[in-house]
């Protein structure tokens, strides 16, 4: 308890309770503007050679990938240490600040997540029941070989077995279907119908049909539009006061938002499309906000006060099957272990990461963006900041190259095939090996050896073997062969 002095002044009384006041708002970690530079001169590729500790700047990286707009939000100590925006909204339009609204996509998954973790926890929904017990307005059509029933947990984990990995969106000048419409795959829809094409509970399956199914479920069950649902549940509680899941959104707040552009960086014709898949897709956020969402997630989980108890906040975090929980992706053992999710929508790219609670030491990142090809940009960010702040994980991945012959190049060198990716191609240029991914832009191509062969980014490795081999791009292992 603090006692005042009443021989002190009423001014300075004032004075130093505003200081008290303001010392108590301050975050845990006070961000330098030498820590924010480095960062911005410090961005890294997820894999780097050891004999070089190669960096590049946000503003050059910005320019190579034809990205107009970047915002950041970094997590320090369980409180938001800083936020700051970065280029345009469009290009000839405003700069980027830590309040422009961007189209989180993806992200929208783990905040839907917690609305459907509330309500099971206040006995409102039974997680486990037959998803149909629950659906009123629409029911999932049983398998046609007659697996169990398909539960909201297992949706909530892609384990649900359903179909219809992720949604195109609708242009301005397009009709947009309704939420049954898109889950029987109807006109105006863009999108094949939802249903179950596996056991459910038997694979992970990514599946934002799933999701879609959550969100008429969450529908019917509360008897409340899903916007006005969300920010009863989640936003509001948070204080997550810049964000809507309200699709297209409003006039007044389109004017702040970052405006969506292709891998060329030239705008999308009309702006944002519309998602009327909202649970998996539909969320329109600031990185500040999501910061505070992964903060609330944090505390809960080390037994702190939020939005979920601190048993269902674990629950979110315990992956079910290949690393992902309900609602959010799970990595990492001990103190590194950590939770996020990526987002994609037409022209908008996002990464959110934090460590697992406030007992990991409470750190994280949200990097939003307005292009195509943000999703390298945001990742490169991410390492930057965990070099900055020294995260047990989320750095680059080191690795030795060797000097090939010039004969052995020269058998590397041609036109290959993909399975389910298409062609690429490897090339000499300048007396060094060069790659094509499938849909990717040309790279450097190192050697580990003569038959392990590595790009720096994307983190890609070719493995050959005789007249092909396999590509492993993350958990993903493709084949390929030499074209004929």
């Amino acid at each position: 308890m603090i006692r005042l002095d009443p021989s002190i002044p009423a001014t300075r009384l004032q004075r130093i309770a505003l200081s008290l006041l303001l010392a108590a708002m301050a975050p845990a970690f006070a961000a330098t503007s030498d820590e924010i530079a480095r960062i911005e001169r410090g961005l890294r590729q997820p894999v780097a050679l050891a004999s070089q500790a190669a960096t590049r700047t946000l503003a050059d990286e910005m320019r190579r990938l034809n990205v107009p707009g970047v915002s950041i939000a970094v997590i320090r100590g369980g409180k938001i240490a800083w936020a700051q925006g970065f280029g345009v909204t469009h290009i000839g339009g405003p700069a980027v600040t830590a309040d422009t609204l961007f189209q989180a996509a993806s992200i929208s998954k783990p905040v839907a997540a917690m609305a459907a973790l509330r309500l099971a926890q206040e006995g409102k929904l039974d997680l486990d029941a037959d998803v149909n017990t629950i659906l009123t307005s629409w029911k999932l059509p049983p398998a046609s070989t007659g697996e169990a029933k398909t539960s909201l947990r297992q949706l909530l984990s892609h384990t649900g077995g359903t179909s219809v990995s992720g949604f195109r969106g609708y242009a301005a000048d397009q009709a947009v279907p309704t939420l049954v419409q898109v889950l029987d795959g109807a006109a105006p829809a863009n999108s094949q119908p939802v249903r179950v094409e596996a056991a459910p509970g038997s694979t992970f399956s990514y599946s934002g049909g799933g999701y879609s199914i959550v969100q008429q479920a969450l529908i019917d069950r509360a008897q409340q539009p899903f916007d006005a649902l969300l920010a009863n549940t989640v936003l509001k509680p948070i204080g997550m006061k810049d964000s809507s899941f309200a699709q297209p959104l409003p006039a007044a707040l389109l004017a702040r938002a970052a405006l969506p552009h292709d891998a060329t960086g030239k705008p999308y014709a009309g702006g944002p499309y519309t998602y009327p898949e909202l649970a998996a897709a539909g969320l329109w956020t600031t990185p500040t906000d999501l910061a505070r969402f992964a903060i609330d997630l944090q505390r809960s989980a080390s037994g702190g006060k939020g939005v979920l108890s601190p048993s269902m906040a674990r629950t979110m975090l315990q992956p079910v099957k290949k690393g992902y929980g309900l609602g959010t992706m799970v990595e990492g053992a001990g103190v590194a272990s950590g939770f996020g999710h990526t987002g994609s929508n037409m022209g908008y790219q996002n990464t959110l990461f934090a460590y697992a609670g406030a007992d990991k030491g409470g750190d994280g990142v949200v990097v939003m963006t307005n292009s195509a090809n943000g999703g390298e940009l945001a990742g490169a960010i991410v390492r930057a900041v965990a070099f900055e702040y020294k995260w047990p994980s989320r750095q680059p991945r080191l690795r030795e190259a060797i000097a090939l012959p010039e004969a052995a190049q020269d058998k590397l060198v041609g036109r290959y095939v993909a399975r389910g990716l298409g062609e690429f191609t490897i090339e000499r240029r300048d007396g060094r090996l060069m790659v094509t991914p499938p849909g990717g832009r040309i790279e450097p191509l190192h050697a580990e050896s003569p038959t392990v062969l590595f790009v720096l980014a994307p983190d890609l490795e070719l493995r050959m073997e005789g007249d092909g081999g396999r590509i492993l791009a993350g958990s993903r292992e493709v084949p390929f062969t030499r074209a004929q």
